[in-house]
């Protein structure tokens, strides 16, 4: 992990953010009910928006962008808990979470398959999970694009996958998708499913 990115991912993401990533977290995070878990709170550009949770348990492996997380705790509405923790390596029992939000991160994670199985065993039954990423895009030159540019991309950017189909890895994991939103001409989606 370069000490670079953590710095600049903030700066850089600006523009989307102020833009449909605003409206989209607040649909996404500011629907979380109950006992929330977070996947990879990065820099915890989520945290503001959170309105619904009764607590928020939020994972992130990177140190230096958890450093950055913790003014973010401030602006909070609720109580949030940041721990140290891999998504393919959960530090929490079976069925705890009413919720769990993942946003710009299933791209990063070593074992997307692996942390799908965690996700499920420590949600609650009919528990909602929701997914916010960037994923291949169907279009054929843009996708050819993306694998091209994935492994020089994966160096540079904290592991990011630009080619990862995670639809297709989330319909593979046994969850039950209820909708899928397509944002950027396909490059964004949210994805709203239950356990």
């Amino acid at each position: 992990m370069g000490k670079w990115f953590p710095r600049l991912y903030d700066v850089a993401m600006k523009p989307l953010e102020k833009t449909r990533f605003n409206k989209i977290r607040t649909e996404l995070v500011g629907e979380a009910k109950g006992r929330v878990l977070e996947i990879g709170s990065g820099t915890g550009v989520n945290f503001p928006y959170y309105k619904n949770a009764i607590r928020v348990d939020a994972i992130e492996p990177n140190p230096l962008m958890s450093k950055q997380a913790l003014k973010r705790i401030q602006e909070s509405h609720v109580p949030i808990e940041l721990y140290s923790a891999s998504a393919e390596e959960l530090p929490f029992a079976d069925s705890t979470f009413d919720t769990v939000v993942s946003t710009l991160v299933f791209c990063t994670i070593p074992d997307p398959v692996k942390a799908l199985k965690e996700i499920r065993r420590v949600s609650k039954t009919d528990a909602e999970i929701v997914f916010f990423e960037h994923v291949r895009m169907d279009q054929q030159v843009l996708g050819k694009a993306q694998d091209l540019l994935t492994p020089l991309w994966k160096k540079g950017f904290d592991g990011c996958h630009l080619n990862r189909n995670t639809l297709e890895v989330i319909k593979e994991s046994g969850l039950e998708i209820e909708g899928v939103d397509s944002n950027y001409g396909g490059l964004f989606l949210t994805i709203k499913c239950l356990n």
